[in-house]
């Protein structure tokens, strides 16, 4: 072969192999094998690296939480907290994880007393350590706010005269009870209480509240407890400072007629056989008028030729007109000291027990009330600055039913609203002052049984004003209102969750009649005008917009309606899912105990 012919050969070859592929994927894989391997490594350890960052994270928040909840409210961050900080956070993550090292977690107080963190771990390269990566520190930072659920809780209780019944009367019997066992003390009228009664019932129930909610609840919660008994009216006045009361206020009263001539009446008697020293003895002629308003003059006659004593008796009766009383001066008896009352000059002194007449007693009739823009009588922040929003005392003794409803009067038929017991439904009018309500407080199990017990008070009587209760039990709880220092946060917790417990035994039952917190509205028509069959519905309307207020004050209106029925009103009246029936005791204990559960969830952020 000549080298012409080699050559030749040679470079065929050479570009057969030029043109042939098969042969160049392994070459290629061989030299792409590297910057592959680099870059699955650099995913395995940056999803490794997310892992351990967010695992961190976790522990992190977990050990501040824990920190800021053993943490004193003082805010003090001692060595058992910052133990309790770090047991957490190495339960959440372990030292070696993913082959972690230098772990660290160290917790500090801010500067509001709250808890914050900074946790790190080291992390070393699982494949990317091969290519000469060095290990990577994870930091993560983290702050705990510890909040508590606070709570402020204003029980709003009906006290009428049915709560003395038991669960299973009917209406009808209930009512025929309560109206026939009514007696009077020193603290007012009251409906004698039958066994295990209505009343009874609740005072348990509001224990058992009391003890699941405090037995559920974290023990660095803070409660504080209100009460407003209430039927048609609150009993208030020792809750008000003194600028708040009006000095004078108007009286569905009676007045002497100043100059007016007495009645007079006359009568004689005789008697034989006397000496003129024992006639003369029967002579009576009194400074002044008697308890009754009465003076009786007796005047002795004696015959010397017969023995005989002749003694006429002359009965001296005060006049009265009847009608409204303008501008009683009250100054003094709101100051719960014993005074003269004008309508009964001779009589016994008058001393308030502090159940309130609403303000603005001369203001227009609002049938449809607006919760945006409240009446006097249901705005619940609005402090007194003047008569028309200042609060009246309650003053039973002062006030009189007439004959008529004209403006005055001075026919025969005239009633002083006072009763006892064993009357009918018709012959007396309706003069309820309950239990003095309780401002917000911190309280103890035992002083919710004092304060719930009858010997101190906490009795039933009257008809049924719903609206009074809602909004005053709303007017202790609003932060923005007369009472808002009662509701402020605690040191280092932000403001308390603020709820009504409202609970009644029946639906809204007024009585032109009754002396309530809007006076007689037979003759004030203060609520319905001229219109007294509106009453009821107008203070149903009262009601609703009361429960609207509360609400837009961020309290939550917890509802039971007990023995009786759960009507429209209250229904609406409770906030969503929180309206409750309970048929009778049991029923009424499982409702409080759900409400108490509720309230005591903690509430944790971050």
């Amino acid at each position: 072969m000549g080298k012409k012919q080699a050559r030749r050969e040679t470079i065929g070859f050479l570009g057969r192999l030029r043109r042939d592929m098969r042969g160049n994927t392994l070459a290629f894989m061989a030299a792409l094998l590297i910057p592959l391997v680099a870059l699955s490594g650099s995913a395995v350890d940056v999803a490794r690296l997310y892992a351990v960052k967010t695992r961190l994270q976790q522990a992190c928040d977990a050990g501040v939480l824990a920190g800021r909840k053993t943490m004193s409210d003082a805010g003090d961050l001692d060595t058992s907290d910052t133990g309790a900080a770090q047991s957490f956070f190495k339960n959440n993550f372990q030292n070696g994880w993913f082959k972690t090292n230098s772990v660290s977690f160290t917790p500090t107080k801010t500067s509001e007393n709250q808890v914050s963190g900074t946790a790190t771990a080291t992390v070393p390269m699982a494949i990317m350590g091969m290519f000469g990566m060095a290990a990577r520190t994870i930091s993560v930072t983290c702050e705990a706010r510890y909040d508590v659920a606070d709570a402020d809780i204003v029980f709003v209780l009906d006290t009428t005269g049915s709560m003395a019944c038991l669960t299973s009367d009917s209406i009808s019997t209930c009512d025929s009870y309560a109206i026939n066992n009514v007696h009077q003390d020193a603290n007012g009228y009251y409906t004698t209480e039958k066994a295990n009664s209505r009343i009874a019932g609740l005072r348990s129930a509001v224990s058992g509240f009391y003890t699941t909610l405090t037995s559920q609840a974290d023990p660095t919660t803070h409660f504080r407890f209100g009460f407003v008994p209430y039927s048609a009216t609150v009993n208030v006045g020792h809750l008000l400072p003194n600028s708040y009361l009006a000095t004078t206020w108007n009286y569905q009263s009676r007045w002497h007629q100043a100059g007016a001539a007495d009645s007079v009446s006359t009568s004689t008697g005789s008697a034989t056989s006397m000496t003129q020293a024992a006639c003369d003895a029967l002579a009576v002629n009194p400074v002044g008028y008697d308890a009754t308003d009465t003076k009786v003059v007796k005047t002795p006659s004696y015959n010397n030729a017969t023995g005989k004593c002749t003694v006429t008796m002359t009965t001296y009766h005060m006049t009265f007109r009847y009608g409204q009383a303008l501008n009683v001066d009250v100054s003094a008896y709101t100051q719960f000291q014993a005074v003269d009352n004008p309508a009964q000059p001779n009589g016994p002194k008058s001393t308030w027990l502090g159940c309130v007449e609403e303000r603005n007693p001369g203001g227009a009739v609002v049938a449809n009330p607006s919760a945006s823009n409240p009446p006097p009588d249901l705005d619940v922040d609005t402090v007194p600055s003047g008569a028309t929003s200042q609060w009246g005392p309650l003053w039973p003794e002062i006030e009189y039913w007439r004959s008529s409803s004209g403006t005055e009067d001075s026919a025969a038929v005239r009633t002083p609203l006072t009763r006892s017991g064993g009357e009918t439904a018709g012959s007396y009018h309706e003069v309820p002052c309950p239990k003095q309500a309780q401002r917000l407080a911190t309280m103890s199990a035992s002083d919710i049984t004092d304060y719930l017990s009858a010997s101190n008070g906490f009795r039933p009587y009257g008809v049924t004003y719903h609206d009074y209760g809602m909004t005053w039990g709303t007017r202790l709880l609003s932060p923005n209102g007369i009472f808002k220092n009662d509701t402020a946060a605690w040191s280092g917790h932000n403001p308390p969750n603020r709820y009504i417990v409202f609970l009644t035994d029946g639906a809204m039952q007024t009585d032109v009649l009754a002396y309530t917190s809007h006076g007689m509205e037979q003759f004030d028509k203060r609520a319905a005008g001229n219109t007294p069959a509106n009453l009821t519905t107008n203070h149903n309307n009262r009601f609703t917009t009361a429960c609207t207020i509360a609400k837009n004050h961020n309290i939550t209106i917890f509802v039971i309606a007990y023995a009786q029925t759960m009507t429209t009103e209250l229904q609406n009246c409770a906030s969503p899912g929180q309206a409750y029936y309970a048929s009778n005791t049991a029923a009424l204990n499982t409702a409080f105990s759900a409400i108490a559960k509720q309230v005591a969830m903690l509430r944790i952020s971050k």
